[in-house]
């Protein structure tokens, strides 16, 4: 008897937290007996491909990959099916919608339902794909915490503690030469990572893209804590964040099939809008990048991930397409993925955690 088969997927840009959910997939669809999982490489690209880069997922081949960082399926923020790159004859470039395709190439393979791991833009396409008839779950991956419709995505908490371990390597180095040391992190439009990172590390100033900045209070912050004699600073800023009446520090990408923006390089343009503005102190600026990204999960986002794992092959085996699992209130769940997408999950500027963080005296440069 053939055995049913489930597609698994991871897309968008990498993420601590993916090896776990593929394995929590294979772990949990094993117990049912007449599953087989697949998997396609980097995402969509690989059904897309010919011959096709689809491989088949067992218990040996993810046995202790949880704790490994990146994804063994690799991963791709390229190839969106409904805007598909093709090269031209005259060595130029432009998109066709190949959806219709890739849900016929997906069913030649047998396959009845598939399993999208991935961020905003992965779960966009999910829903699309989704309305045109294909049976999809999503699972919430992104280490930006951007995604409505779930309390926290695996990868974040894990981005959090990967900056906040080099915001307290700064500390040493700026009370050392009397700096302010301004640390860049990624989140592209939200400020959860640079908000958690600002009140682990205990931050002076934290600039947020939910919160443009005026650089005169961001100045008169930092004069204020050299004037109580501490003698240096920290500044943390999202890669997002802007000042008043500013501009995002973006660039468009000229890679194929690369949608978003280029973000990165706002540290750099803080500081000079810090020395224009009068700040005296000496100036040094660190840009985390990716590594933010890479590296082991820790247990929160191995636990986490591999719940997820665990609940979209449940959600699979009950029918319940469309649907993105979900952790709210400290319970594994599933919501809709058009609710998941319907808004970005900005930071509240009046939540709690804002407010906890002015009372404490960081400044939001507001």
């Amino acid at each position: 008897m053939a055995k049913r088969k489930v597609l698994v997927l991871t897309g968008g840009g990498d993420c601590p937290g993916l090896n776990a959910v593929i394995r929590g997939i294979v772990k949990r669809a094993k117990s049912e007996k007449d599953w087989e999982v697949l998997g396609s490489m980097e995402a969509f690209n690989g059904v897309m491909r010919e011959p096709m880069e689809v491989i088949a997922l067992n218990e040996k081949m993810t046995a202790g990959i949880h704790v490994k960082g990146g994804t063994i399926l690799k991963t791709t923020n390229k190839g969106n099916p409904f805007d598909f790159p093709i090269l031209q004859r005259d060595g130029g470039w432009s998109t066709v919608d190949k959806s219709g395709e890739l849900i016929e190439r997906i069913k030649s393979l047998g396959v009845e339902a598939v399993i999208s791991i991935g961020g905003d833009g992965s779960q966009r396409i999910s829903q699309k794909l989704y309305a045109q008839g294909l049976n999809i779950i999503g699972v919430p991956k992104t280490i930006d915490n951007d995604l409505s419709g779930t309390d926290f995505t695996f990868g974040f908490r894990t981005a959090v503690q990967i900056a906040t371990d080099s915001f307290d390597k700064l500390v040493t180095t700026a009370e050392s030469h009397h700096r302010v040391m301004i640390m860049e992190v990624m989140g592209r439009g939200a400020g959860w990572i640079a908000l958690h990172t600002a009140l682990a590390g205990g931050a002076e100033v934290c600039l947020i893209p939910e919160i443009p900045y005026d650089i005169n209070k961001v100045v008169e912050r930092l004069n204020q804590r050299y004037d109580q004699g501490k003698g240096f600073a920290h500044i943390v800023i999202a890669e997002g964040a802007r000042p008043k009446k500013g501009k995002v520090t973006a660039a468009k990408s000229d890679e194929v099939g690369y949608e978003n923006k280029r973000l990165g390089g706002v540290a750099y343009r803080l500081s000079e809008q810090l020395k224009e503005a009068g700040c005296e102190a000496d100036i040094r600026e660190t840009v985390l990048g990716h590594t933010q990204r890479g590296g082991t999960p820790i247990a929160f986002d191995r636990i986490l991930a591999t719940l997820f794992g665990v609940k979209a092959f449940e959600l699979v085996l009950e029918g319940e397409y469309g649907k993105m699992v979900s952790y709210k209130n400290n319970r594994i769940t599933a919501v809709s993925i058009e609710e998941a997408i319907r808004k970005y999950n900005f930071v509240n500027k009046n939540s709690f955690m804002v407010k906890a963080a002015r009372s404490i005296g960081i400044s939001f440069g507001d």
